[in-house]
């Protein structure tokens, strides 16, 4: 028998995966979920499915946040050194000058 999602539980399921978004706010998501998966009970195939693919979406928001923080604190490291290489070229020509 193939049983579909209700439209109650799509757009459930739909604000799980908005909340998820913000890593502050993955533990309300997760108990929303929760709640979603014991909706459906009665089809396990639709619980195992969504199970992994909610397993999935929090790996991905994870592995997300994991680059964006690595991405900022490669710009910052690219911003001191280009701080940094300014402040030695001003010095050299100020030494070239007073020569």
């Amino acid at each position: 028998m193939t049983q579909s999602l209700t439209q109650e539980q799509s757009a459930q399921l739909q604000e799980c995966f908005l909340l998820a978004q913000d890593p502050k706010q993955q533990a309300d998501a997760s108990k929303m979920f929760a709640q979603l998966s014991d909706s459906l009970s009665s089809n396990p195939i639709a619980t195992e499915l969504l199970a992994a693919l909610w397993n999935e979406v929090l790996a991905a928001r994870r592995s997300a946040a994991f680059w964006q923080q690595f991405r900022d604190v490669e710009k910052e490291m690219s911003d001191k050194l280009a701080k940094s290489h300014l402040q030695l070229r001003q010095n050299y020509l100020r030494l070239m000058q007073e020569q």
